[in-house]
């Protein structure tokens, strides 16, 4: 009888968490997603680093740690990368937020491009404690 009631509780608080939006809280674009996070996005997706940092740098939200994660993400993805500037978003992005998922798996893929495997590893310890299940985030940067 015990088991059953531990198992109805499980599927009761995935149920609360599912509905709450917990596990879609990195997705592409919503209602609530500004636009010019979702353009951002848009162009990143389409490999189009510099305009979706020219979109982000237009959009100016420095206070916004989701705005830090994605020029993070296209400093470091364009060609030449800029490791210097996206190792600073994420950072910002980190200070922000400390448990931003995509800041700590992408800051974490930084330091892999750097070498530095205990930074690397540092970020994918920081992921696990952030994840409340196991994440795609921390999935893709232990892959990594």
């Amino acid at each position: 009888m015990a088991i059953k009631r531990f198992i109805v509780s499980v599927f009761s608080l995935l149920s609360i968490l599912f509905s709450l939006g917990a596990f879609g809280a990195y997705s592409d674009s919503s209602d609530s997603t500004p636009s010019w996070q979702a353009d951002a996005q848009k162009e990143i997706k389409a490999n189009n680093y510099d305009a979706a940092i020219k979109t982000l740098l237009a959009a100016n939200q420095p206070n916004s740690a989701d705005w830090n994660n994605l020029l993070g993400y296209a400093q470091r993805k364009k060609t030449p990368p800029d490791l210097v500037a996206a190792e600073r978003y994420y950072q910002a992005a980190l200070k922000i937020d400390p448990k931003h998922r995509g800041a700590l798996e992408y800051y974490g893929e930084l330091f892999l491009m750097k070498n530095d495997l205990a930074g690397a590893e540092q970020m994918l310890a920081r992921l696990n404690k952030a994840c409340f299940l196991p994440c795609e985030e921390y999935r893709d940067l232990k892959d990594a």
